[in-house]
């Protein structure tokens, strides 16, 4: 996983412009590999969600990117700017090489058009020329690698269940195989033992197609085993990232701390659950100082005072793993 397939690098995105304008994302600088499941963790409002719409320049109004590349690198080791292309060159982009599933199947199928039409217009909308019966055939191959019988084709979003539904946006995603796909809170809604049926799919796609996600979610719970890296985020920044497996044993940020005390183990001993104290910041008067020091157990008279930057904490050179908090001083 040491080639990278997308880059983003100090993206900035706001909610209006001039002096009212809100920062929702502040300098996020993050890095996915080929094949690599990329996690972004944090509570809502934290910035997950304008990450993905902004990356892929599908920001409703007002948002505003206002600074920051996403550079993806192609198969022939050509990089291009997303944030640069043409409007052609985009929709040529998008769903080929990255597509999304976004939040909340049952609002991003069309009510009134079957499944089968919807899964081949994506399809046609990339190849024109394709004829009718290939289509449907690769509609029916789509289903059937997200575990749908192919007598689903001609059934209505509402006919399905919210589980199938979000399968179906699944095999929408994969229909170009795309290198990259984002999930936007993919089993949000779901109970846990469906949640567990998508988990299973995605991991068993992965590793059948080779692409990279990037998936978002505020259950940190979800990443602990799927996710190969972790990237948790609050008002706007990215705090703290690293492998799955070091945040879950030693977070080194009290936010990701927090996080990982709001949820039951499913192994181990019984432990109590903590929760975060008080309420995410308002991003149109964020406090001084680091964001989450008003809310923090360990806050320091510096945290007031100064925001610290993300880098990577002393002794942990080798881990792989950043940081933004006064406790562990960056090399």
């Amino acid at each position: 996983m040491s080639d990278r397939v997308l880059e983003i690098r100090g993206l900035t995105v706001q909610y209006g412009l001039g002096a009212d304008a809100v920062q929702a994302v502040r300098d996020v600088t993050l890095t996915l590999h080929r094949g690599e499941v990329l996690g972004l963790a944090g509570e809502s409002g934290s910035g997950k969600s304008t990450l993905a719409y902004g990356m892929t320049r599908l920001l409703p109004p007002p948002g505003v990117v206002r600074g920051g590349e996403v550079l993806f690198h192609t198969d022939d080791g050509e990089t291009v700017d997303v944030l640069r292309m043409r409007d052609a060159e985009l929709r040529r982009f998008r769903w080929a090489e990255v597509a999304l599933v976004f939040q909340g199947a049952m609002n991003s199928l069309n009510p009134v058009q079957r499944v089968s039409t919807q899964l081949m217009d994506v399809i046609k909308a990339h190849a024109p020329r394709s004829s009718a019966m290939s289509r449907k055939a690769r509609a029916r191959e789509l289903l059937a690698l997200v575990n749908i019988s192919a007598d689903r084709l001609d059934s209505y979003p509402h006919q399905l269940s919210g589980g199938m539904r979000q399968r179906v946006m699944i095999a929408m995603a994969l229909a170009l195989e795309p290198r990259v796909v984002i999930m936007d809170e993919p089993t949000t809604a779901l109970d846990v033992v469906v949640q567990r049926q998508i988990l299973s799919t995605l991991a068993e796609l992965r590793e059948r197609l080779g692409f990279s996600v990037v998936f978002i979610t505020h259950d940190l719970s979800l990443l602990a085993e799927f996710a190969d890296r972790i990237a948790i985020m609050y008002g706007g920044r990215v705090v703290e990232e690293a492998a799955s497996a070091d945040l879950y044993r030693t977070p080194l940020h009290p936010y990701s701390d927090g996080l990982l005390r709001s949820f039951p183990a499913l192994k181990g001993p019984r432990r109590e659950l903590s929760g975060i104290p008080g309420s995410p910041p308002d991003l149109r008067a964020m406090p001084a100082g680091c964001a989450f020091h008003p809310r923090c157990p360990r806050a320091m008279d510096r945290c007031g005072d100064h925001s610290p930057e993300l880098g990577v904490p002393t002794g942990h050179a080798g881990d792989d793993r950043t940081v933004a908090c006064w406790l562990h001083p960056v090399v």
